[in-house]
């Protein structure tokens, strides 16, 4: 076969696998996990990258992550190298990180400043806006500046979250109404006056949806998790079907001392699916925060918070990201598929920007609740890849009772993907 014949045949399959992923997700059962090609096919996974994370808005990181002027942090989304930058004007611009030239990476880092972005092929200069500055002298004279800039991508804060979207438009589906509650609901936290404590970088051997579909629902919980289980009550919220008498009358004087605190805590969610959801849960009585004993992480409270029991506010966004607000630290989580069977999970903890490493916090104190569990949930995720990937796969029930977080998942994810392979 040559390599035109390669092309075709390649260019084929690609638009097979839409046909056939806009067939499978509408002939699935919503109560059933989804059909196999759908967590291990190349072609298919193609198609979630160009229908999906490129299309749909995507957390990045936060905005303490660069505090001021010039800084910056790069991260892949898929084939897409992009760059987030802090604006001389203080604003959080997200650009393509690909030179107008001839399409180099522009920044190379994980993180760096500088005052002006510098290609280092042939050392195009742009500003933090994204303005070409200088293409040296060798261009012709009808060459203009102004044409050259970086590519913006959409990019929106909220709360100091900062989202991304990669496609042409960027999608509502009820995004916008979930960015004004985020402001408010993060607003008791600060997040200009944190910083990142630490993070953490997971692979993990399975697709995407199956890391998610892991964290959508906690029935694996009392198996697999001890130490996050020391502090997480499993109650979703308080319509949960399973949360019993006790568990309420506990979230209501947790909710009595939030409300005489001025922190939100009343569930919201936007979106097919409830793509878009953030619930204020307590943790276990006499619990302050997600530690292996329940005590303190860090001497410093956030923000404006005086209540070490302030819970564990719960953000989702859909398709990528999950996040646990507390009373002296947070933890934000971001999902990047690598391949139709790979994934990177990424972990950060932030505390108060004025706390000192090794005197108000320890890091692996601060960590080993959660570095537990990623690792707990690895070994189910690729368990979960390997089984699926047999010949002997087919789609299986879900409870509705203990992982209807699951089935929003997957509503959300076959309506979206649906909805963009018919443009």
């Amino acid at each position: 076969m040559n390599q035109n014949d390669l092309l075709n045949a390649t260019c084929s399959s690609v638009e097979q696998a839409r046909d056939e992923m806009s067939k499978l997700l509408t002939e699935r059962n919503p109560d059933y996990s989804l059909p196999q090609p759908l967590y291990n096919d190349p072609f298919m996974f193609r198609t979630d990258m160009e229908e999906i994370f490129e299309k749909e808005w995507l957390f990045v990181g936060m905005t303490s992550e660069i505090p001021t002027k010039g800084e910056y942090f790069t991260v892949e989304i898929g084939k897409n190298p992009v760059l987030i930058v802090r604006g001389a004007d203080g604003a959080v611009n997200a650009f393509h990180n690909s030179c107008r030239h001839r399409g180099s990476r522009v920044c190379t880092a994980h993180r760096g400043k500088a005052a002006n972005l510098v290609c280092p092929y042939h050392q195009w200069t742009y500003d933090t806006s994204g303005k070409l500055l200088f293409a040296g002298t060798e261009m012709a004279p009808e060459f203009d500046l102004k044409d050259h800039g970086l590519k913006k991508a959409h990019c929106k804060t909220a709360g100091g979250f900062i989202f991304i979207c990669l496609g042409e438009e960027a999608p509502d589906d009820g995004f916008y109404d979930f960015l004004e509650t985020l402001e408010t609901y993060m607003e008791p936290y600060d997040v200009e006056n944190t910083k990142l404590a630490c993070e953490s970088n997971m692979y993990e051997k399975a697709n995407w949806k199956l890391v998610l579909e892991n964290n959508r629902e906690c029935y694996h919980c009392n198996g697999s998790h001890p130490e996050l289980l020391n502090s997480l009550l499993e109650w979703d919220d308080t319509n949960d079907p399973r949360a019993p008498q006790s568990f309420l009358d506990h979230y209501a004087r947790q909710a009595a001392a939030w409300d005489a605190e001025g922190i939100p805590h009343e569930h919201k969610s936007y979106g097919v699916g409830k793509r878009n959801r953030i619930v204020r849960m307590p943790l276990k009585e006499g619990v302050d925060v997600m530690t292996i004993d329940g005590g303190k992480a860090c001497e410093k409270l956030l923000g404006r918070v005086k209540n070490r029991q302030l819970g564990s506010m719960r953000i989702l966004h859909l398709p990528n990201s999950w996040n646990h607000m507390m009373s002296d630290h947070f933890i934000v989580f971001r999902v990047i598929p690598i391949s139709a069977q790979e994934s990177m999970v990424t972990t950060k903890w932030f505390v108060n920007k004025d706390a000192v490493e090794g005197v108000d916090y320890d890091v692996d104190r601060l960590r080993q609740v959660w570095d537990a569990t990623n690792d707990q949930d690895r070994i189910l995720g690729e368990e979960n890849q390997r089984g699926i990937n047999s010949v002997a796969y087919k789609p299986g029930p879900y409870s509705k009772t203990y992982e209807f977080g699951v089935i929003n998942f997957l509503e959300w994810y076959s309506e979206t993907a649906k909805k963009n392979l018919a443009k």
